[in-house]
């Protein structure tokens, strides 16, 4: 895709594909990024960082970069996977930081994502944009934004005291063993729900195998830790019911990367056990706070996050386009 200008309140902004930037010129927004997501949300984005280095420096990365006055000042780039486009990732500095900026690269990468045949849906969670509910969409025809909350605990003031658990079931330590089961589990437990159309892996196993895969191999929800991480299995027939897994994303600060249960064991209490056993254990191995994201919508979850102690740090958009 060649380069485009687009109008700005000072000076004209460049904008290149990412496969011409070296990754020296990333640098210093990326190191100033890595230190955004840590004040603002105790998470370390370093690992993060490195993969995009590693594809940078391979040239191998679609995505475009905001120059000004010959420095990157900003970024944005989407992976595929399948038929889907995610877009991982949008920053801008934070001294040219604007909406015009940001929009500029968000409909960069959506041009090339759509015009890619194979991508028939794109998908992204931006926790670096700025973004409320009055601003427009870039490519607004084709789209479909849920407010989202990360939320956050500090676990010496959590609320972890063992509830009423009206069903029958035993909670034992996560187990790769159980990803099979666990997709399934994701994919009952999201039929019909919100979050299926944030996420269209929640839809099938295969999909939700997908999902599950990436959480535990890959950094982008911090590094998975199976000590914090639980299954819940129905007493009378063995079935998995119930999940709550956990990752670290700094070295003092948990996230609950997915909790969910099935429908028949939904409002039983099974989802506050899991929850209070992962916030336990990462509390007794030295988290000092515990973060999560969950659908606005979702007013049951966020419900029972807030009687546990979580507040909303931060809220956010889940956009997705689709028909275009």
């Amino acid at each position: 895709m060649a380069a485009r200008l687009y109008p700005a309140p000072a000076r004209p902004l460049e904008i290149i594909d990412l496969r011409r930037v070296a990754v020296s010129d990333l640098e210093p927004l990326l190191e100033e990024e890595i230190e955004a997501w840590r004040e603002r949300l105790e998470w370390d984005f370093t690992k993060s960082a490195d993969l995009v280095r590693r594809f940078v420096d391979l040239r191998a990365l679609n995505g475009a970069a905001l120059v000004e006055d010959g420095d990157v000042v900003g970024y944005a780039y989407y992976v595929t996977e399948e038929r889907k486009g995610l877009i991982g990732d949008l920053y801008v500095r934070r001294t040219h930081g604007s909406v015009e900026r940001e929009d500029a690269l968000l409909e960069w990468v959506l041009d090339g994502a759509m015009a890619n045949p194979a991508i028939v849906r794109i998908e992204t969670q931006l926790m670096m944009v700025r973004r409320d509910a009055g601003r427009p969409i870039p490519r607004g025809e084709h789209a479909s934004a849920f407010e989202r909350n990360f939320m956050r605990v500090e676990t010496a003031r959590a609320d972890l005291s063992p509830g009423r658990v009206r069903r029958l079931v035993y909670i034992e330590r996560w187990s790769d063993l159980y990803q099979d089961a666990a997709a399934q589990l994701v994919a009952a437990a999201y039929a019909g729900h919100i979050d299926g159309r944030i996420n269209d892996q929640y839809r099938t196993p295969l999909g939700a195998r997908r999902f599950l895969h990436n959480v535990i191999q890959y950094p982008g929800c911090g590094n998975f830790y199976r000590p914090a991480s639980y299954a819940a299995f129905e007493a009378s027939n063995g079935r998995l019911c119930g999940m709550s897994l956990a990752s670290l994303v700094a070295p003092q600060c948990g996230h609950i990367t997915q909790i969910c249960v099935t429908p028949a064991v939904r409002g039983t209490g099974v989802g506050h056990e899991l929850l209070r056993q992962s916030l336990t254990t990462l509390r007794d191995v030295g988290c000092r706070s515990v973060s999560l994201t969950v659908t606005a919508a979702n007013e049951d979850a966020v419900t029972l996050y807030e009687r546990v102690g979580f507040r909303t740090i931060q809220r956010f958009f889940a956009l997705v386009w689709e028909g275009y």
